[in-house]
C-alpha cells in the first residue's frame, strides 16, 4: 500500500497538521527557506538562497505536544528525521511521515526488549508491510515507552 505523495515540505507540514488535529495535539512549526538557511547546505555561501539548479530549498522542524514527545525535521531531499521520546528515526521517506505519526498516536507502535544484543527497541509498523525499528539509547524508558512494552 503506497502512501499519498507529498511533493513539497509545505505539503508534508499540512499532512502533519491534519494528523495533529485528528489526535488533538498542539503543533509548532519552524521553517527555514534558502540554501544558506537549511541544515544540509553547509557549503552554501553567505546569502546564497538558491541551489545551483535554481531551486529554493525548504526545511521545516515540527514539534508535536503531548505524550510521547515527538519532533519531525523535514528535509528538502524528500526525507525526514522523526524523534519519538528520544528514539531517533533517520531517513524516513517524507511520504511515510503521516502514516508513521498515525501509527505512534494510534497505539500501533510498541517497545520490545532483547537480551542479546541487550536493549530496548521502538518498533513502528506502517500499512503495507513497512516497519521502522530504532534502538532506544537512553538508559531508562519514559512513561510512554514503558506503557508500550510487549513481552
Amino acid at each position: 500500500m503506497g502512501h499519498p505523495h507529498l511533493p513539497t515540505t509545505e505539503s508534508a507540514v499540512r499532512a502533519i497538521r491534519e494528523v495533529a488535529e485528528e489526535y488533538h495535539r498542539e503543533m509548532a512549526v519552524t521553517e527555514d527557506i534558502g540554501a544558506d538557511q537549511t541544515s544540509r547546505r553547509t557549503s552554501a555561501g553567505a546569502f546564497t538562497v538558491f541551489d545551483p539548479d535554481g531551486s529554493l530549498p525548504h526545511e521545516a522542524f515540527v514539534e508535536l505536544g503531548g505524550a510521547p514527545v515527538v519532533t519531525v525535521r523535514l528535509f528538502p531531499e524528500d526525507d525526514a528525521k522523526i524523534v519519538v521520546d528520544g528514539a531517533e528515526f533517520d531517513d524516513i521517506p517524507r511520504d511515510s511521515v503521516p502514516a508513521f505519526l498515525r501509527s505512534v498516536y494510534g497505539e500501533l507502535a510498541y517497545v520490545k526488549g532483547r537480551f542479546f544484543p541487550p536493549g530496548w527497541w521502538l518498533i513502528v509498523p506502517l500499512p503495507g508491510d513497512e516497519t521502522y525499528k530504532e534502538l532506544i539509547l537512553t538508559g531508562t524508558l519514559t512513561r510512554w515507552l514503558s506503557s508500550r512494552v510487549r513481552r
